[in-house]
């Protein structure tokens, strides 16, 4: 199987407090440093679940860009997309004692990926493209994520989406989102319960994956609706947990993707 995603590619910077934070004072953490970004973190799950594995991205040539870039790659992910001459994206991730995380986001050049720079060598043969909902938010990136999506489903393959941010979706305006993803009309979108509450709206796909972390997932296609368990795991850091369910249902459907999203919790970082 061949699967692209397209989207961003991050510095994560991951910081676990060891206690609640104090703020105005010392909080004792553990912290990480290394690749990230939504559709990065897809591309390397769906890599080490066996997949042909490929990331469009437009990325940074300063010293981080070339760093996350190469241990992607170093991940069995071919990265492809243009390197600017700008400053690569970073999201540094605060990680609560009971390992919930929230993010604080700079996408860099990210954005900036446009429509005519994707080549055609870069979709081809590919089974599933996963877009970051993020990718919608911005343009000229929002004309290149529909440009891939057409190609990829006029030679039969499946094109996913995930919503990715109700923050975003809210100032971005729900009626707007739910028309960006009409015009990629996606076969399979995947969203936690509040992006879906954010958008007011049922989106027009096939399939919908909802992602409940540690209750699980509900997949609903068409009008049966089947609710899954977590799988047990201890959990250290939630970050990619979702990132890592996408692929693994992309790759092999919903009982991998718990498979992958347990292993994620129970590490510190998103990558696999």
């Amino acid at each position: 199987m061949v699967l692209c995603a397209l989207g961003d590619l991050m510095l994560d910077l991951i910081v676990r407090l060891d206690r609640p934070f104090a703020r105005g004072d010392d909080t004792p953490a553990v912290t990480r440093a290394g690749a990230g970004g939504q559709a990065a973190n897809v591309a390397a799950w769906a890599a080490a679940l066996g997949a042909q594995s490929r990331l469009i991205a437009k990325w940074g040539g300063d010293t981080p860009g070339r760093l996350v870039a190469a241990e992607v790659g170093a991940r069995r992910v071919e990265v492809l997309g243009p390197m600017a001459p700008g400053r690569n994206g970073v999201v540094v991730s605060i990680v609560d004692p009971d390992g919930e995380r929230s993010m604080l986001s700079d996408p860099g050049v990210a954005p900036d990926l446009r429509a005519e720079e994707l080549r055609e060598e870069w979709l081809a043969g590919c089974d599933a493209l996963y877009v970051s909902g993020y990718a919608l938010l911005r343009q000229p990136i929002d004309e290149a994520a529909a440009r891939a999506a057409s190609e990829v489903r006029a030679h039969g393959g499946v094109v996913s989406i995930d919503l990715s941010t109700w923050a975003a979706i809210r100032d971005f305006g729900p009626e707007r989102f739910l028309g960006r993803l009409e015009e990629l009309q996606p076969d399979i979108v995947f969203a936690n319960e509040r992006e879906l509450d954010e958008l007011g709206g049922v989106p027009a796909a096939g399939t919908i994956v909802m992602k409940r972390g540690a209750a699980g997932a509900v997949v609903s296609a068409g009008t049966e609706r089947t609710q899954y368990e977590a799988r047990s795991a201890d959990v250290v850091d939630s970050t990619g947990a979702g990132d890592a369910l996408a692929a693994g249902f992309l790759v092999g459907g919903i009982e991998l993707g718990l498979d992958a999203a347990a292993r994620c919790v129970a590490k510190l970082g998103a990558m696999p």
